[in-house]
């Protein structure tokens, strides 16, 4: 006869609990914690027309960081996104200004069309990412680094180094409307805001609820186990990479319509805010792990830090060095996070009766 006896509830376990509560929700405490800190800190800080600024600052990011987690989430990086923010830009500009040369002519192509072409750029750089990936073998820091150079290189090269500026368009050529992109107001809500709420709502969607962002986590988690599974891994990587690149460059066409005019240095670090976004909204950087909706809420961190640093006067340089430390920190959080998850799992595993 044997007895068996059942192992009482560990006292690690217990207390780890709350604290593996705290650490899932650390995005909403931060969220919290930078607004009420900025409210008291900085003047005119939830005043209306701050709140609407920081909103447009806090979409832009948003954007970058929905596309930058796919890409994470399948286990790669894409530190390209900045420069097609001033590829597409430029794009953007040049079509309005200069047109299609063709022969003796010059093709001018309506606002829509623009939009598309400057739009499909972005989806190009995305493409050659993911062909440099799956079909080369690159790693994705060396090939998306390459293509940052290409793409920014090449945006500098359409204008000699110089701004497209006055983006006002020409109404005989039927090229006006421009502006319109970055500065029109819906419900008293910028159009901006209501983009990312089309596109975040629409990836949120993807990434829960199709069988291709199921893939996309199964990438991200076990790329062997997933491709034996019959997922298609190369072109779930087109795919992230691609739809990274066209979300960037929809970043590109809203700064250049709220200015009126495109630079080719727009978005210089902007990959930074995105992987900042990313990662502090829960996304995991060994991949398989990460929520849209973390990433939002993330989005919405680094960019009350960076409005509320800007008008409390904190220089531009110890701004790049927080940021620094916010992305190290969010990556250590998420490390004991899942260390805790594995210890906790395997406690109550070992009280279950044997």
């Amino acid at each position: 006869m044997s007895l068996a006896i059942k192992r009482p509830a560990s006292v690690a376990a217990v207390g780890e609990a709350p604290l593996l509560l705290l650490l899932k929700l650390r995005t909403f405490i931060a969220l919290f914690a930078v607004a009420i800190y900025f409210s008291f800190a900085a003047h005119n800080f939830l005043s209306l027309e701050n709140l609407l600024i920081m909103s447009r600052h806090v979409a832009l990011n948003a954007f970058l960081a929905i596309g930058m987690t796919f890409v994470i989430v399948s286990g790669g990086i894409d530190l390209s996104v900045g420069s097609i923010v001033g590829l597409s830009g430029m794009v953007a500009g040049g079509l309005i200004l200069n047109g299609i040369p063709l022969g003796g002519y010059t093709l001018y192509l309506s606002v829509p069309l623009v939009i598309v072409v400057a739009l499909i750029s972005g989806i190009v750089i995305g493409a050659i990412n993911g062909l440099l990936i799956t079909r080369l073998n690159v790693a994705p820091f060396i090939a998306t680094l390459g293509t940052l150079y290409i793409a920014r290189g090449a945006a500098l090269l359409s204008s000699s180094g110089s701004t497209f500026p006055n983006l006002i368009g020409n109404a005989s050529y039927g090229t006006t409307g421009f502006p319109v992109l970055g500065s029109a107001m819906w419900l008293g809500v910028p159009l901006t805001v209501w983009l990312l709420v089309l596109v975040g709502v629409g990836a949120a969607y993807l990434a829960a609820r199709t069988p291709l962002g199921r893939q996309i986590y199964a990438v991200g988690c076990n790329e062997r186990a997933a491709q034996l599974s019959g997922v298609r891994v190369n072109r779930i990587k087109m795919f992230v990479y691609m739809f990274s690149g066209f979300c960037a460059a929809i970043v590109g066409l809203i700064i250049s319509s709220e200015l009126v005019a495109s630079h080719p240095m727009t978005g210089e670090t902007f990959e930074l805010n995105a992987i900042a976004a990313a990662v502090l909204g829960g996304t995991s950087m060994s991949g398989g792990r990460g929520k849209i909706g973390g990433t939002i809420i993330g989005a919405f961190v680094i960019g009350i830090l960076s409005d509320g640093l800007v008008m409390m006067g904190v220089s531009s340089f110890w701004q790049t060095v927080i940021k620094g430390v916010v992305i190290i920190a969010a990556v250590v959080v998420d490390q004991v996070q899942r260390r805790m998850q594995q210890r906790f799992a395997l406690e109550k595993q070992a009280e279950k009766p044997a």
